[in-house]
């Protein structure tokens, strides 16, 4: 390779002339000097520098290259520079640390782990044998619910981490295709949810007398809900067929939660109750709110309710046998709908038009968030997030430690009843049958458009809707119109619909 270099000269012969410019060329491939002098001389420079400690020798050498020119340092750069690379990873392998080689590539991402394939037969080798395909997809699977989510409906979870006895490991190959095949179903995922398409499934509640579902929650194996008709009925998720029937409240169901133990339920008959989650049997009812209990949530040991009579209750848990009550909170001035905390706040919210804020530790009065113009019916809460729904058809998002509005969704025409929102999505269902699905990320960009913000809206209820709770893969809600639906957005298949919406008639129906 030729390197360049333009230096300046001036014409010595002619007093008068212009200085001008030349480019001079200079092959690192030169001729070398071989007079004997040289020679000589050079075999001397040697002896002495092979005598010197190596700290004189560095020095010498940057003496050396403070007295060269500027292409003479672009000689030697380029001299150097091979002798400067290394490439480990075939290197490390040839010492006995194949293991080293292999965890340096484990930390890339796919596009990168790609690349390096291509790099050398070595390379590849390398990430063959370690797997490293494998390990990749286990470092998602352990990090993010999403990739765990498929991993266990896709049913390949079984070809992860150590196998299970007399189960052969799966060859690298693999997982090298099943990368691109989860990421083409999140890529589905995400479109689904974008343009609407789904799966639905149908639970008649078939209620004899009050017909309504006014509040669920759901794992992979049930779905809990709470009935106008004062029962709570547990629904298998396979099939679909009601399980178990607890009843006990003599009002209608309006709010429960469960975990791995109990079932803790609130009624318009203003009791809480609490339910042993595997037998259905009632354990505890708790007497203190003197009208409605309207919502509830329990966590680590600390249950919170509110109610129509304005009050907020905290309650220490110590056993399903024993919940006592640790602090009353006052100071809404109308019914509190819905309450939420963590180990920092409680958060309340009021048909008084009001979030009210307070320390979890203390129950102490912290701040009100004001905005909404009618009353709040429902709200969510975590990390700094607030985001609620009101009477005003509106959805607002509040910074909990400045109290802030940080936007505001408008679209649904009718009292909005209940919302969830994770770190990518909002789900908001109203009093007008629909559910709407909103953009996280971008009502938190003030930069962007608010006509952008809605991706979706769902219309399959034909009464209000009560509640809902979603994730990653689907949404599930309940309405006054005596049903659960179920929105699958994984396992929706085009030729279903060519409009993209599966219609109701077609559905699994109980």
């Amino acid at each position: 390779m030729m390197k360049m270099e333009t230096d300046k000269m001036d014409e010595t012969n002619n007093s008068n002339a212009q200085p001008f410019t030349t480019t001079m060329l200079y092959d690192p491939v030169r001729k070398k000097d071989s007079s004997p002098t040289y020679q000589t001389e050079r075999e001397l420079c040697f002896q002495y520098f092979t005598q010197w400690n190596e700290a004189s020798q560095v020095d010498f050498v940057e003496q050396l290259l403070s007295r060269m020119c500027h292409y003479q340092h672009g000689q030697i750069n380029a001299y150097l520079k091979p002798m400067l690379q290394r490439d480990f990873i075939t290197l490390l392998p040839k010492k006995g640390l194949d293991h080293i080689a292999e965890n340096i590539l484990s930390y890339l991402d796919a596009e990168s782990l790609k690349s390096a394939e291509l790099v050398c037969k070595e390379w590849l080798r390398v990430i063959s044998e370690g797997q490293l395909w494998k390990k990749l997809i286990e470092r998602k699977v352990r990090t993010d619910s999403l990739w765990r989510g498929l991993a266990e409906r896709r049913n390949w979870m079984q070809f992860l981490f150590k196998p299970r006895p007399g189960q052969t490991q799966r060859p690298h190959s693999f997982h090298r295709e099943l990368f691109p095949k989860i990421m083409n179903d999140i890529d589905s995922i995400e479109n689904n949810w974008r343009t609407g398409r789904h799966m639905l499934r149908r639970i008649n509640c078939r209620s004899e007398n009050s017909k309504g579902v006014y509040c669920l929650q759901y794992d992979d194996g049930k779905i809990v809900s709470g009935l106008r008709d004062n029962t709570i009925k547990i629904w298998d998720r396979t099939d679909l067929q009601c399980v178990k029937t607890l009843m006990g409240h003599t009002g209608s169901v309006l709010c429960l939660q469960y975990d791995d133990k109990v079932i803790i339920s609130g009624s318009s008959d203003s009791t809480v109750r609490v339910w042993d989650v595997n037998t259905g049997e009632m354990v505890n009812t708790l007497i203190h709110h003197c009208e409605a209990v309207l919502h509830l949530r329990f966590n680590n040991g600390m249950m919170v309710t509110c109610s129509k009579d304005r009050s907020i209750a905290v309650w220490d848990m110590t056993s399903p046998s024993e919940i006592t009550l640790r602090r009353v909170l006052v100071g809404h001035r109308a019914a509190v709908n819905v309450v939420d905390f963590d180990e920092k706040y409680i958060v309340s919210a009021s048909g008084d038009r009001t979030i009210k804020v307070w320390s979890t530790s203390s129950c102490e009065f912290v701040r009100t968030l004001n905005g909404h113009k009618r009353g709040i019916a429902c709200l969510q809460y975590r990390d700094r997030l607030v985001v609620s729904g009101s009477s005003d058809n509106s959805i607002r998002l509040w910074d909990i430690e400045c109290g802030a509005c940080l936007r505001v969704l408008e679209g649904h025409e009718e009292l909005v009843r209940c919302i969830r929102f994770d770190t990518k999505r909002i789900v908001s269902g109203a009093y007008d049958g629909k559910i709407k699905v909103w953009d996280l990320v971008a009502a938190l960009d003030p930069r962007a458009a608010s006509n952008t913000l809605c991706l979706n809206t769902l219309v399959e209820h034909t009464g209000r809707v009560f509640r809902l709770q979603f994730d990653e893969f689907q949404i599930v809600s309940s309405s006054h119109d005596d049903t659960i639906l179920i929105w699958d957005f994984l396992n929706f298949t085009p030729n279903e619909n060519k409009t993209g919406r599966t219609p109701s008639p077609a559905l699994m129906e109980h």
